[in-house]
């Protein structure tokens, strides 16, 4: 399999503001026709690396390379990329058409082609009949698909997205999500978009990269991501974790994890857990039963049901064990018969096999 080209390379990226560290000896490679998206608490750095690719800001020290060239210090307007804004950034004194078009006009592209480009656009973000309305006259997700053709009609090898569709309500936003992938593939481009919203992270990327505090705590593929994240803080931060403290010993040649939520688990003899680490359960892998599962690679449990939260396709469920441990579980509404059984103060029985366990470091 032939190695995608690197379009995005920063290397050992610093920045700061006054007293405050924005970016913290960040080191970051994005691959050629990636969706690649940094995902991270607020304040924790991430609009200020994408400001940095685009040269809105300045690093203290580091690069930034794009397409293999040093952009360190090239302005702005000379770079080879374009970014969406959440606020959309919009003129609100041009039209749909004008918007889309200004940079086409500056860039001097004759009067065919320009008009050649924006209906091929608007028909891309499904806004065609649009052109001469104002920003003012368009509801929230439409002028986001303005600002995101306004980003595309140059083609530009990189598009920046600075948490675009925070803004839009939650149906709307999963329409955009799914139209943003489309587009990212239909056109081949590179996309590198942050934002603090796991769902969105996971649901149309195939990279992730979290981030805390500056620093990029690690990065993978989106479902790798999930399923087998290395730090405690990656696996908290991108969805619901069950994290269990403990330590290992080794007895009659079997490992075992002494853990003060479940008591002794048995470890596969080829995990090496790391000096300080702690076990993780993602509350989905954990299945309601009718009574203990005694079965050899599943750990079972038995709790009070302490909080019950119901979200439709999906109850959230938090049990409290004889040790007082709480443990979450989510559990798929599949039958409406089912939901009657899940009464606060009622005991459920559950398990999970250790198999689905994740490894963390903190």
């Amino acid at each position: 399999m032939t190695e995608k080209k690197t379009t995005i390379e920063l290397k050992k990226l610093n920045k700061r503001f006054g007293d405050i560290v924005a970016v913290n000896d960040v080191s970051l490679k994005i691959s050629e026709n990636d969706f690649f998206t940094i995902l991270g608490p607020s304040g924790c750095g991430k609009s200020t690396i994408l400001r940095l690719i685009a040269g809105l800001e300045v690093q203290d020290t580091g690069a930034v390379m794009i397409n293999n060239k040093d952009c360190s210090f090239v302005p702005a307007n000379e770079r080879p990329v374009n970014m969406v804004f959440q606020s959309y950034a919009l003129f609100p004194h041009l039209s749909v058409r004008d918007n889309i078009e200004f940079g086409l006009k500056l860039k001097k592209i004759n009067n065919i082609d320009r008009k050649t480009r924006v209906e091929e656009i608007l028909e891309l973000v499904k806004m065609n009949g649009y052109d001469f309305k104002l920003p003012s006259e368009l509801s929230g997700g439409q002028r986001q698909r303005v600002a995101l053709a306004r980003a595309i009609v140059n083609k530009p090898k990189i598009v920046l997205l600075d948490e675009p569709l925070s803004a839009l309500d939650a149906n709307l936003r999963m329409e955009m999500q799914q139209e943003l992938v489309n587009i990212q593939r239909d056109l081949k481009m590179t996309f590198m978009l942050v934002t603090h919203d796991q769902d969105e992270a996971l649901s149309i990327s195939s990279k992730i990269a979290i981030m805390e505090n500056g620093k990029i705590i690690e990065t993978n593929t989106a479902t790798n991501m999930y399923e087998y994240p290395s730090k405690k803080f990656s696996a908290e931060f991108l969805g619901r974790i069950n994290i269990i403290e403990g330590a290992t010993s080794v007895i009659n040649n079997r490992i075992l994890f002494n853990s003060d939520t479940f008591g002794k688990i048995n470890i596969k003899q080829d995990i090496k857990l790391p000096k300080d680490g702690v076990l993780g359960i993602r509350p989905e892998k954990i299945i309601i039963e009718t009574g203990l599962n005694k079965q050899k690679n599943r750990v079972s449990m038995n709790g009070i049901i302490t909080n019950w939260t119901y979200y439709g396709d999906v109850s959230y469920i938090t049990i409290e064990l004889k040790n007082k441990s709480k443990v979450y579980i989510n559990v798929q509404n599949i039958h409406r018969n089912s939901l009657q059984e899940l009464n606060i103060g009622k005991k459920l029985f559950a398990s999970f096999d250790i198999s689905d366990l994740i490894i963390l470091e903190k």
